[in-house]
């Protein structure tokens, strides 16, 4: 395979309503796309870096421009030797960028598999048809709204609740929950790194109520904090913005900090690093689950595809398009008894409507051979 052109799309995809996390509160999906052009066919790919460098150090303006000025020259000159498992390879030599690299491998492995006539599922050694489908829920204004959300998730058919937390919006929210909707509810938390050490009395309280789980309530780089915590409370501790690879992952597991994993693709570097992850943590007997970035479709199908893998025992945030957006870029996402049906079409399984994505588009610039 040969790399001749990468375009890359920025688009502001508006969101049904605002969605809002310890770290920032957002009412447009701002993200960049991967479209890239290779002697066997196309191929597209979702950042997952968010327009500021909140969730991670990775933003849509660093990741264009480490994606313009040396991953997509360095790819070009392998010429006729590209493979997208050369990708992570190739670019090894640059620190961090994950977001980035995920992008243009994904969208290189949907052309090879889109020639090969194979899907990601297949290629990734997917066993399940469909994947159960959780929904994440932001940090609200008032009790009284959370209620009003999680009550219409639920008759939308979700399986999973989770509930995002930061100090001073945590046990009176999620005893809500639980009270109102009942024990059977699959109910779980997530922190984005809001509390400290100085709160395991804070996340011990929440004990109580019986939770699949409270994800990365610590800085990310506080793996050995994460260990004490998993030793303090009882709630399964699990790790996402602290797991960025096989490697980390394989640590974090043997110091005890990670009883669960959430796996992003674009968090780790793409969806063979994302294998590689699930493949140490089936082996040392640790759950998965596939999280998101607020995906369009674009980026939800390749995510569906990892999430049918035998590791992903719990539901993950692959929610339906409906979820965030009135409009997807590409066929909605529907719900069906709980569940999303994964894609089987030749590389992601899914194209983008163009109109759509002319009407969402603010900019987009074509990089090819000198």
């Amino acid at each position: 395979m040969k790399l001749e052109a990468v375009e890359l799309i920025r688009l502001n995809v508006p969101l049904k309503s605002a969605f809002r996390t310890s770290f920032s509160s957002v009412n447009v999906h701002q993200v960049v796309w991967a479209h890239v052009i290779t002697d066997v066919g196309e191929g597209w790919a979702e950042c997952g870096a968010n327009e500021r460098p909140d969730y991670s150090s990775e933003y849509h303006s660093a990741a264009m421009d480490v994606l313009r000025e040396f991953f997509i020259p360095d790819l070009m000159a392998l010429g006729n030797d590209l493979q997208a498992e050369k990708v992570a390879p190739t670019l090894f030599w640059a620190k961090g960028h994950r977001m980035a690299k995920a992008v243009i491998e994904t969208a290189l492995l949907d052309a090879q598999l889109r020639h090969a006539n194979t899907s990601f599922a297949t290629y990734l050694g997917a066993t399940k048809t469909k994947v159960p489908a959780g929904v994440s829920v932001g940090i609200m204004d008032s009790l009284e709204e959370l209620h009003s959300y999680v009550t219409n998730y639920l008759a939308d058919g979700y399986l999973r609740i989770k509930l995002k937390i930061e100090p001073g919006w945590d046990y009176e929210p999620v005893k809500m929950v639980r009270k109102e909707f009942g024990d059977d509810l699959l109910l779980q938390v997530d922190a984005n790194t809001a509390y400290t050490r100085d709160d395991f009395d804070v996340l011990r309280r929440l004990d109580e109520f019986n939770l699949l789980l409270i994800e990365q309530p610590m800085f990310e780089e506080d793996i050995l904090g994460h260990a004490k915590l998993a030793d303090y409370i009882e709630t399964p501790v699990c790790l996402d913005e602290s797991i960025v690879s096989a490697e980390i992952a394989r640590d974090a597991i043997e110091l005890g900090a990670a009883e669960i994993i959430n796996i992003k693709p674009s968090r780790v570097g793409g969806y063979i690093e994302s294998k590689k992850i699930h493949d140490v943590s089936v082996s040392q007997k640790i759950p998965v689950w596939c999280g998101g970035m607020l995906e369009t479709g674009i980026g939800r199908a390749a995510n569906l595809a990892l999430a049918a893998l035998p590791g992903f025992t719990l539901p993950g945030d692959t929610s339906a398009s409906a979820r965030y957006f009135e409009v997807d870029t590409t066929e909605p996402f529907v719900l069906q008894d709980g569940h999303l049906t994964v894609p089987t079409g030749p590389g992601i399984g899914i194209d983008p409507i163009m109109e759509i994505v002319d009407r969402f588009a603010v900019s987009r610039e074509w990089i090819t051979r000198s």
